[in-house]
């Protein structure tokens, strides 16, 4: 058994049947004599619906992957040259693309046999900018193998329309304004920030307590399992030792019985061994009085 053989497995399947097939997974890789592999895979964490639609477009979608992989490199460069015009352009393609690609995820999630929430819907395109933003959110995503979805950096404005630069100031200086609009563009994108990776911290307690409530139950699922099957051992065991009772019973009373007749042959036995002896006393006496009366007459 393969760890990443089995990670890809378990993050293609639901979320809602992710803890049970992690578990058959761990209980095989133990049952096979690799106690550290098991272990690994128990550890691996179920991923929220919005990141198990990233993965699936990932695996479904590699040419989109690799398209969007390399639109995240050009924005940031653009970011990082403060090219106004390149993040004009690049920004509109990363609207198209991100929007397309969360349509996707709907789409194959609903293919998969579980339609998304838009809010959901929205986490998967927060993470697809997190990707433009982000080359080891990039690299994280094409792993297929998220667990929350993704945020992007503080400052980053591929979110953001590139503002408009003076036709002839493009190349050989940057505008005023232009920093001021970024400027203004970073602090709103820095509070929205918070206000997501608040809401996400709340979300992540709330799963964490999901999962551990979970292992509860399939724990508790468990004791059930082996008392029940405790229990109809017992009751096997005790059908059994009522039949062997019913058979001893059987057997005790032909014991009985026989004793009985037993008894009453020897005493019957015994009676007819005491006449057999007063027969011959009384035989015997009666020879010796016959004896003496012709001794006598002798």
């Amino acid at each position: 058994m393969d760890f990443d053989a089995v990670a890809d497995e378990l993050y293609g399947v639901p979320p809602g049947d992710f803890i049970a097939t992690r578990d058959e997974r761990a209980k095989a890789a133990r049952a096979a004599g690799d106690p550290e592999l098991a272990e690994r895979i128990r550890r691996l964490r179920r991923p929220t619906v919005s990141a198990w639609a990233s993965n699936l477009l990932v695996r479904e979608q590699p040419d989109e992957t690799e398209r969007l992989l390399r639109l995240g490199q050009a924005l940031r460069q653009a970011h990082q040259d403060l090219d106004g015009e390149q993040l004009r352009e690049l920004s509109a393609q990363q609207r198209q693309v991100t929007s397309a690609l969360a349509r996707h995820a709907g789409q194959v999630t609903a293919q998969a046999g579980q339609r998304i929430s838009d809010n959901a819907q929205r986490e998967v395109q927060e993470t697809l900018h997190a990707v433009l933003a982000d080359p080891e959110a990039g690299r994280q995503w094409a792993r297929g193998r998220l667990t929350k979805p993704l945020s992007a950096p503080v400052g980053f404005p591929a979110l953001a329309e590139a503002p408009e630069a003076a036709p002839d100031a493009r190349r050989d200086a940057k505008p005023t304004g232009q920093v001021v609009d970024l400027n203004t563009a970073r602090a709103r994108r820095k509070e929205q920030q918070e206000r997501l990776e608040q809401a996400r911290r709340h979300a992540a307690d709330a799963e964490r307590e999901l999962e551990e409530r979970e292992k509860e139950l399939a724990a508790g699922q468990e004791t059930q399992r082996a008392a029940e099957e405790r229990r109809q051992q017992a009751e096997q065991r005790l059908a059994e030792l009522s039949q062997q009772m019913k058979e001893a019973e059987r057997e005790l009373q032909q014991a009985r019985d026989t004793a009985r007749r037993a008894r009453d042959d020897t005493r019957e036995t015994d009676r007819a061994a005491r006449e057999a002896r007063r027969r011959a006393k009384s035989a015997a006496t009666r020879a010796r009085q016959l004896a003496e009366q012709l001794r006598r007459k002798h």
